[in-house]
């Protein structure tokens, strides 16, 4: 089946089951958010703590994935209520398939964090880049390493349709690249790291940007649950953003880096090394242009029109705005 087919195919399932969401009363008495493991974050410290469970008064359970667009679905089955650090690319093919979520933060901002990784066996790098044509390649289809690649390429001049492109969670791309069964693999976190041990990148993070190739994670959740929800889902962020003030004091980092690392199942030196490529900006950066003032809708917008062209979607929306709820947010900061 084609990476088109299987898109397609998702964000077709998703739009079947968006309308059927259940809905949770303020007084439910637990609440099951995502996350993604080795993603190391400071809200795992309050996790680990309690500190959500406490202020929100409720037990709060926690599901890890593998990609973002397993998070649109389990939100669009009902089974999770909110998402931490999914990816915009996944966001957008859910929104564009009529699922009716919404971004509720930035979670993270990490340009140097996700990114695609060419076999060492082919010595490419940005001069021979044309040379990737007709090579197979791992991408977790819908995601922010899909996007990412689909932009890489088309800067680079590679015509994806002559390319073999395997459908594939970075673990298992991580896996495939090291037993050289693919050419090249794209994903994040500690599969990107795994990846960088059998091959290299084509572009930094701040090439990237220069090139428009922002990356940033969100926190999301079901329209509907949110509007029958919005205070626990402002103190929800509330507890996000004051675990993100507290390391960003150093001071602290030896009391979280070792709950942080066992909590995203990794040792302190990974962890380290992966969170210190992260920016969690403020609930005031958030709340700025540059964020949710703007800049992620036409950001969300340039990303689906991505899409449309690859034919990974049949259609984007004309804006995205709706598709971003800053009102939790903005209780959060007055809290």
């Amino acid at each position: 089946m084609s990476k088109r087919v299987l898109l397609k195919s998702a964000a077709a399932g998703l739009a079947l089951v968006a309308g059927g969401q259940a809905a949770f009363a303020e007084s439910h008495a637990e609440l099951t958010v995502g996350y993604f493991l080795e993603w190391p974050m400071p809200f795992e410290y309050a996790k680990q703590m309690g500190t959500y469970d406490e202020a929100l008064g409720m037990t709060v359970n926690w599901v890890s994935f593998d990609t973002g667009t397993a998070m649109s679905a389990a939100m669009a089955s009902g089974d999770v209520q909110l998402s931490v650090s999914q990816g915009v690319p996944p966001f957008v093919v859910a929104a564009s398939a009529g699922q009716d979520i919404q971004v509720l933060d930035v979670a993270v901002s990490y340009s140097d964090n996700d990114n695609c990784v060419v076999a060492e066996a082919l010595e490419v790098d940005q001069g021979s880049a044309g040379e990737l044509a007709g090579k197979k390649v791992a991408v977790p289809l819908g995601t922010a390493a899909h996007y990412g690649f689909l932009k890489q390429m088309s800067h680079f001049g590679v015509d994806v349709s002559s390319m073999e492109v395997v459908d594939m969670a970075p673990p298992d791309g991580a896996a495939a690249l090291a037993q050289g069964s693919v050419d090249m693999a794209c994903g994040w976190g500690g599969s990107l790291r795994r990846m960088l041990e059998h091959g290299n990148v084509l572009l930094t993070g701040a090439e990237k940007e220069e090139l428009g190739i922002l990356v940033f994670d969100v926190t999301s959740g079901p329209a509907g649950w949110v509007a029958e929800n919005s205070d626990t889902v402002a103190k929800f962020l509330k507890v996000t953003a004051d675990a993100n003030a507290m390391w960003a004091d150093e001071a602290n980092h030896a009391e979280m880096l070792p709950v942080i690392a066992k909590d995203a199942g990794m040792d302190e030196d990974a962890t380290m090394a992966t969170i210190s490529t992260f920016v969690f900006p403020s609930i005031e950066d958030q709340l700025s242009e540059k964020w949710l003032g703007g800049g992620a809708q036409e950001f969300m917008k340039g990303v689906a029109d991505v899409f449309v062209e690859a034919g990974s979607i049949d259609a984007a929306r004309e804006s995205y705005a709706d598709s971003i709820n800053t009102g939790p947010l903005s209780s959060a900061g007055d809290m």
